[in-house]
């Protein structure tokens, strides 16, 4: 399966997962398109399954807190990366060419 098709299958189960609860379509499509990933709606397509929220409100708040964790994670990794080379400079020392 290519990633398109991955993408489309995780909307279309987080369109139904929303449409269990009573909430719109373009929710799902709305939230899919700003969480981005397969995996990061599969993440709230748990949230809506077990936790079961009863507002718009609860799910776009969920939405947003994974959204910040993604964030987060990848600031996390862009300061990982810079601190390695920053590492790798002052073990190697400045390169002249």
């Amino acid at each position: 399966m290519n990633s398109r098709q991955e993408w489309a299958r995780a909307r279309d189960e987080l369109n139904m997962s929303l449409h269990k609860l009573g909430f719109p379509a373009e929710l799902g499509d709305a939230i899919a398109k700003q969480l981005g990933s397969p995996k990061a709606m599969y993440r709230m397509i748990s949230y809506l399954d077990n936790v079961k929220p009863k507002s718009a409100e609860l799910v776009v708040d969920e939405m947003l807190a994974i959204c910040s964790e993604i964030d987060a994670w990848r600031d996390k990794k862009a300061s990982e990366a810079a601190n390695a080379a920053y590492n790798e400079m002052l073990y190697r020392g400045f390169e002249e060419d």
